[in-house]
């Protein structure tokens, strides 16, 4: 018989999601609309998050979605016998009117099947991911207002414990201790630890390094972050979240990085990613399994460019195993915390200044890269990462799985 969290867990973690999560670590407020993105399988944790909108004064728009699998490919299916219009079909009065209403989003995973879309061309999904891209667009800039905000969380399933070498009940326990569902009070935890990872943020904004140099046995990279950047962190967008991130100069990035965590993209499993960098550009990539599919996405347009760089510090993170889904494994701690890279889209809330005032055209000439693809891929290898000002002045900033500002 499968396994679900009790009662009291799902309670505690919809009042994570709704009470902290969304608002930037404020929750939402009366009146507030929250868009719930659920598959079925995770119906009992979407029955929580109604009670707890509904409690906190909110109101509830449903995206409620069948599950896929073997039986019912539901996915799948579309890709098997959507033509190319149909793949480029794009319902714009629908989800504008989606985005104009919705203060919040939540949307929870719970993947069925992990490889769902195994052998489906990889240049179908790129089509219809950039037919969605006005969507994202709408988001982006109502985000940059400060009109929306969003927020990830994971529900564990068999397909997930499998693929990630546990038992149901242990994968959920992983769940339970990165969230602090095991704790009297979440959300007091929570807080806590924002606390300590905003200590860090701002030394890391009071240094404000001109480049990045990453080191390690499976990595020389170089990251140029770029004026006005800001490293952000702890703001409830995801759940479980401990990580430092920053989105830099997509044109400065130069050398080589290795992977050493399988990346779970379009419902393919890719492994033993390698990237080399020129002139903020991929100029080669390998995979070990299903590089065909890294190389499409890779090729998608400005998906060759870096959106993000990322670190996490281990002290603050109470994962510890591999889950097979990169919301928990961008933010796993263990002996080593982790390094990880987004190709793709940039975050515009990294800039040091309002976001809504600044022009596509504004954008492209700071750097920010702009793409319908955000792909993170992680290692959890040890490394060390060097902060250089403009004057060449270096700092170790992250060492041996940890911040040492």
């Amino acid at each position: 018989m499968n396994y679900h969290p009790n009662q009291k867990t799902l309670e505690k973690y919809a009042n994570v999601l709704v009470n902290f999560a969304l608002g930037g670590g404020k929750g939402i407020k009366k009146g507030d609309v929250v868009h719930l993105v659920v598959y079925e399988y995770a119906k009992p944790l979407y029955v929580e998050l109604r009670k707890a909108v509904w409690k906190a004064g909110g109101h509830v728009i449903s995206d409620y979605r069948p599950d896929n699998g073997d039986r019912m490919p539901i996915e799948k299916d579309f890709y098997l016998y959507a033509k190319e219009h149909q793949l480029q079909f794009f319902p714009k009065k629908y989800l504008k009117g989606l985005v104009d209403e919705a203060h919040h989003t939540v949307f929870v995973l719970s993947d069925t099947d992990k490889q769902a879309l195994k052998g489906i061309p990889p240049e179908k999904i790129m089509l219809r991911g950039m037919s969605f891209k006005p969507y994202m667009d709408w988001r982006n800039q109502k985000e940059n207002k400060g009109l929306y905000t969003w927020t990830i969380a994971l529900y564990g399933t068999p397909a997930m414990a499998k693929e990630a070498g546990l038992s149901e009940r242990e994968y959920w326990k992983q769940i339970e201790r990165a969230c602090f569902l095991d704790k009297k009070d979440p959300v007091k935890e929570w807080k806590s630890v924002y606390k300590e990872i905003q200590k860090t943020k701002e030394k890391l904004n009071k240094l404000r390094p001109d480049k990045l140099h990453i080191v390690g046995h499976d990595a020389d990279l170089w990251i140029k972050l770029g004026p006005e950047r800001l490293w952000m962190g702890g703001g409830g967008r995801n759940v479980p979240s401990f990580e430092l991130f920053t989105s830099p100069d997509s044109r400065g990035t130069e050398g080589w990085i290795r992977f050493n965590q399988p990346l779970y993209r379009y419902g393919n499993l890719i492994t033993g990613v390698e990237l080399w960098f020129e002139k903020g550009k991929v100029v080669k990539s390998k995979a070990k399994k299903n590089e065909k599919v890294l190389k499409q996405m890779i090729a998608t347009e400005n998906a060759d460019k870096v959106g993000e760089f990322s670190l996490t510090d281990k002290r603050h993170s109470r994962i510890d195993k591999f889950m097979a889904e990169t919301l928990f494994d961008e933010n796993m701690g263990g002996p080593n915390g982790n390094t990880h890279l987004a190709l793709g889209k940039a975050y515009h809330d990294c800039y040091d200044g309002d976001p809504s005032k600044v022009s596509k055209k504004q954008w492209q000439k700071m750097g920010y890269n702009d793409s319908s693809v955000h792909t993170d891929i992680v290692s959890t290898s040890p490394r060390t990462v060097y902060a250089y000002d403009k004057k060449g002045k270096e700092t170790v900033i992250y060492k041996d799985g940890k911040f040492i500002l």
